[in-house]
């Protein structure tokens, strides 16, 4: 009966702890766009790299041909 005394209290703790970090994150704008970067990923915005199809990767390759 007695850790009841203890784990009550530790228990709130933690409950308000993580309500505290909830708040937080609301304020900061954490939950704001939550389709844009699953959305983003779909977008290929690199352009590719011209004239490195079929080319060999350093000097060294073209020097032992």
């Amino acid at each position: 009966m007695t850790d009841f005394y203890y784990l009550i209290p530790i228990a709130l703790a933690l409950g308000v702890a993580g309500l505290a970090a909830f708040m937080w994150s609301l304020r900061s704008g954490q939950y704001d766009d939550l389709d844009g970067a699953a959305e983003r990923i779909l977008f290929d915005e690199d352009a590719p790299i011209k004239g490195t199809a079929g080319e060999p990767h350093s000097t060294t390759d073209q020097t032992r041909r």
